[in-house]
């Protein structure tokens, strides 16, 4: 896609807006809204594991002889990797005549006042149109993010946390809310670690008049078994067996092939034997880590962005830690390395510059998308 047209459309906008107009997107999109009509749409949203719970499922879907097209963000280092279909990224190809059709859609102004989010999500459903199935992935919280403005068939939650609460608000009640409030006719609740999301839901259900479920009421002992089966560290077992309960709901046939191979790159990815990848940035998915390393220990190839829990994220993973090795990102988003250097000196733990990689010993690159990006850079 480098140097297309889409491209350069894309390079001109922002990923969001910081002043959050609430109406205008939704109403750029009534104009336009006749030329969509994609079926049944899945919407995933929670604070982690969206990524991987809608790939396993857009993989089983289309093993079982759909059309699927799956919407995920961000990506590490080719923008195809938001927009999958049946099995592969979109092609360069197929990005281009969408771009061209939606640019047909929309008045000058209006495209020029999408943020590259919003568009892009309408690109994506410009690609999805002749799908059976699209599993779209929320990108910021619920309600207001621009995957709300579709008819959706079944809302998936995963694992609600604290995260984004400049956004989403400071409290889980308030992040549950605004993330469940985009349900539209049905929702399947992964398994939560805060009452409080049960609680939300189940409110919602009342005043929405909603479908509510959760994950253990559509899976059983054999779909537990099988998500066992797949040698997957255990927070991915839970991804898996939300993604089997979205197929029970809508009565999809599965087996253990359906999901062979299906995981996303990056999330705990092994790039050689001694190098594991994770886009993970929060507290939650250090947590996740911590579990699935157990009592191994590796070099942690470490930067963040400013506004992260970094502090927290690190005291968690740092019985796991040999040492930090910290990696050169050229990005306003980043700390100053002081700050972090600080914080690793309270934590005790020991850090230097990230030159390369050893064979002598064993690696964890984390700290988010931007990351694992600037370290494929430098790796390959």
């Amino acid at each position: 896609m480098q140097n297309s047209s889409l491209q350069r459309f894309l390079d001109q906008k922002p990923l969001f807006y910081k002043e959050i107009d609430y109406d205008r997107f939704p109403r750029i999109f009534s104009k336009i809204k006749y030329h969509f009509t994609c079926k049944n749409i899945i919407h995933l949203v929670g604070t982690n594991g969206k990524g991987t719970t809608g790939r396993f499922l857009a993989t089983a879907l289309y093993r079982s002889g759909k059309s699927v097209g799956h919407y995920t963000s961000p990506h590490i280092m080719r923008f195809n990797e938001r927009i999958w279909i049946n099995g592969n990224d979109v092609t360069d190809e197929v990005l281009e005549d969408a771009h061209k059709q939606l640019l047909g859609y929309l008045s000058v102004e209006d495209a020029s006042s999408l943020s590259y989010f919003e568009y892009t999500t309408l690109l994506a459903m410009v690609v999805f149109h002749k799908c059976d199935y699209i599993v779209c992935e929320a990108g910021l919280g619920g309600e207001y993010d621009a995957t709300a403005v579709f008819e959706t068939v079944l809302t998936i939650a995963t694992v609600i946390d604290f995260d984004h609460e400049t956004f989403l608000g400071s409290d889980i009640r308030s992040i549950a809310t605004t993330k469940l409030n985009v349900t539209k006719n049905a929702l399947l609740l992964a398994k939560q670690k805060h009452q409080e999301v049960y609680e939300v839901a189940s409110k919602i259900k009342i005043q929405k008049k909603i479908q509510l479920y959760r994950v253990e009421e559509l899976s059983s002992q054999e779909d537990k078994k099988l998500s066992q089966e797949l040698s997957l560290p255990s927070y991915m077992q839970e991804n898996l067996l939300t993604s089997i309960a979205a197929l029970n709901f809508f009565n999809i046939p599965y087996s253990k092939e359906s999901f062979d191979k299906s995981r996303l790159f990056g999330r705990l990815t092994p790039l050689e034997k001694n190098i594991l990848l994770d886009v993970g940035h929060n507290p939650l998915a250090a947590t996740s880590i911590k579990k699935a390393l157990g009592n191994e220990k590796r070099v942690l190839i470490y930067n963040t962005f400013a506004d992260k829990e970094y502090k927290k994220i690190l005291a968690i993973l740092k019985s796991n830690i040999l040492h930090v090795e910290i990696l050169q990102i050229e990005d306003q988003r980043i700390e100053k390395k002081e700050k972090l250097q600080k914080i690793l000196k309270e934590l005790e733990i020991e850090y230097k510059e990230f030159k390369s990689i050893s064979k002598d010993f064993e690696y964890l690159v984390f700290g988010s998308f931007r990351v694992v990006e600037e370290f494929l850079k430098i790796y390959e």
